[in-house]
């Protein structure tokens, strides 16, 4: 048997399951690393103790963006129940949020428990309330405009890098994509760069699409569904303009209470701006002779007054004498 039929037979033996796996199978597959301190908005969603059909649990992960101080935009489908339904409920035994650490093993940012979740119930979209607020993080803003085709987009996730990966890396990765279709509440984005093959995995799902061209960052769509990856041509994302007034409606409250200066804030800091001054009060006071002595001073003024008045009086006196003695 020639080399070639060897081969083909040896792969022929092997289970589907076992050549399903060799491929690869990365998460923002050849994304950039990102360095400390970069997108500190980007979320990982780290559920622990989610029930599964035999009886036992298991633990996973989504990624996400902080769009107020206690809200986390991310995938419907990152809470799902043991039939695969999303619920607005959180699935597992303990839901961490980490926000602001693109190195896991740092202790950079800030990590809180989520404690409520609201699904949009038609799109893939869901939001995670956490238990305090990241008020150190500028969040996302939310896109408003329909996204156009050719347009440039940026995602940050945590998911898998490696084929066949079981765990995920200790590092936030990232790539630039391009809009390539768009439908009444989803878009198709594709790889750009570092290669044309960049790609959203496995538990980038919820990832942030966002650009940054206003001087913040805009989130314009949330990783759904795509191809195993890595992979070229696009994978689907839903529009965060077409659901800006749902996700309005639940974190709305919560931006007004972050944008609102505290009373004890205010009354503690004066204000840098000085009170508009009248042309009399613009004009300096004339000062009186004795503005600046001291008190004793004050006093003396007035008895050295009457000492000289007697002084006159007597040499007065004297004078007329001496006249009517002559």
């Amino acid at each position: 048997m020639s080399i070639t039929g060897k081969i083909v037979s040896a792969f022929a033996a092997l289970p589907l399951g076992a050549v399903l796996l060799s491929a690869p199978a990365n998460a923002i597959a050849n994304g950039d690393r990102v360095p400390d301190g970069r997108y500190p908005f980007a979320v990982k969603l780290t559920e622990y103790g989610i029930p599964t059909a035999d009886g036992g649990t298991r633990d996973s992960s989504c990624s996400g963006g902080l769009v107020s101080p206690r809200w986390v935009l991310t995938a419907g489908h990152c809470f799902r129940d043991l039939d695969g339904n999303r619920v607005s409920r959180t699935v597992a035994e303990k839901s961490v949020a980490t926000i602001g650490r693109a190195d896991l093993t740092g202790r950079a940012g800030f990590t809180a428990n989520v404690v409520e979740v609201r699904q949009h119930g038609k799109a893939d979209v869901s939001l995670a309330r956490l238990d305090r607020a990241i008020t150190a993080i500028t969040p996302l803003a939310l896109n408003r405009d329909k996204p156009s085709k050719g347009q440039a987009a940026r995602l940050v996730g945590y998911g898998f890098t490696s084929p066949g990966a079981e765990r995920t890396p200790n590092r936030l990765r990232t790539g630039r994509f391009e809009v390539t279709s768009v439908s009444k509440s989803e878009m198709g984005l594709s790889g750009v760069a570092p290669s044309q093959n960049t790609s959203p995995c496995e538990r980038d799902s919820g990832g942030p699409y966002f650009t940054e061209s206003t001087g913040r960052a805009v989130v314009v769509g949330v990783v759904s569904r795509g191809p195993d990856c890595p992979h070229t041509g696009s994978d689907i994302a839903t529009r965060v303009d077409a659901i800006a007034p749902w996700i309005l409606s639940v974190i709305g409250k919560d931006l007004r209470a972050s944008a609102a200066p505290s009373k004890s804030r205010a009354s503690a800091v004066p204000s840098k701006k000085p009170a508009a001054e009248s042309p009399a009060a613009a004009k300096p006071p004339e000062t009186a002779p004795w503005d600046g002595l001291p008190p004793i001073a004050l006093l003396a003024v007035p008895a050295a007054l009457v000492g000289f008045v007697v002084i006159l009086a007597a040499s007065g006196r004297r004078r007329r004498g001496v006249h009517r003695r002559r």
